[in-house]
C-alpha cells in the first residue's frame, strides 16, 4: 500500500499506529541505493506511483535519490508523442485516469494530454469523487437520477453487454453503469465472464516490445 495510500490510512488499514507504519517504512526500504541505468522493469514501476505519491516518497521506495526521479520524469516528458492505441494502453487508462491527474496519466501512458482527454472521452471515462475532492475541483459533476426504464434497460443489457457498451446506451459514464449494477447485485453471465477472460489475456499477450514497456510492474 505505501506510495498508494497515506501512512495513515496504511495504519488503518493494518489496525496499527502511524508511528508503527513508519517505523516498519524504515525497515522495509532501506537498503543500498541503486545506482546505473534504469531498467524497463524500474521506469515501469516509477509510471506505476506516478500522482500517487510525491519524489520523495517514490525515491525511498526505489532507492534513486529523489533529484534523479525528477530526471527520469522530465524524461518521460520528452518521450510523449502520439501513436495508435492498444488494447493493453486501453487497459491501463481505465485503470488510472478515474484516479490521477490527466498530466500524469499522459506520462505513464507516453501521450500528450489533449488525446488522453479524447480517449476518456469516448469510452466515458470520468474522474472519481474522491480524486475530485482531493484536487478541489469543486463540486463533482452528478449524473441525473436512474429512472425505472434506464434501470430496466441496465438489467436488460447487464448480463451479457459490456459496461462500454451500455454506457454509451444510456449515455452515462461506466463507473456510474458499474455502481449502479452493484447496488442492484447485477453479475455478468459466465459465458460474458468467460470472454472478458480471453480478452483480457490478449491484452495483457498481443502487444508490441513498446507496449511492454508501457504495461505496469
Amino acid at each position: 500500500m505505501y506510495g498508494f495510500k497515506s501512512e495513515v490510512q496504511i495504519a488503518q488499514d493494518l489496525n496499527r499506529t502511524v508511528q508503527s507504519v513508519r517505523r516498519m517504512i524504515g525497515k522495509v526500504f532501506e537498503g543500498d541505493p541503486v545506482i546505473g541505468p534504469w531498467t524497463a522493469l524500474e521506469i515501469r514501476k516509477l509510471k506505476s506511483y506516478l500522482g500517487a505519491a510525491d519524489f520523495t516518497v517514490i525515491a525511498r521506495i526505489m532507492r534513486r535519490p529523489a533529484a534523479e526521479i525528477e530526471r527520469k520524469v522530465q524524461q518521460l516528458k520528452g518521450e510523449v508523442r502520439q501513436r495508435a492505441w492498444t488494447s493493453a494502453d486501453l487497459q491501463i487508462l481505465k485503470r488510472y485516469y478515474g484516479t490521477r491527474a490527466t498530466k500524469d496519466v499522459s506520462l505513464i501512458l507516453g501521450r500528450p494530454v489533449n488525446r488522453i482527454e479524447d480517449k476518456a472521452k469516448e469510452l466515458c471515462l470520468a474522474k472519481d469523487k474522491g480524486y475530485q475532492r482531493r484536487a478541489g475541483s469543486g463540486d463533482p459533476v452528478k449524473m441525473p437520477r436512474w429512472g425505472p426504464a434506464e434501470v430496466e434497460e441496465l438489467k436488460r443489457l447487464y448480463l451479457e453487454q459490456d459496461n462500454l457498451t451500455i454506457a454509451d446506451h444510456l449515455n452515462r459514464t461506466v463507473k456510474s453503469v458499474v455502481s449502479k449494477a452493484h447496488d442492484l447485485g447485477l453479475r455478468k453471465s459466465s459465458s460474458r465472464l468467460k470472454d472478458m477472460g480471453r480478452q483480457n489475456v490478449r491484452a495483457r499477450y498481443d502487444k508490441s516490445p513498446n507496449d511492454e514497456r508501457e504495461m505496469e510492474a
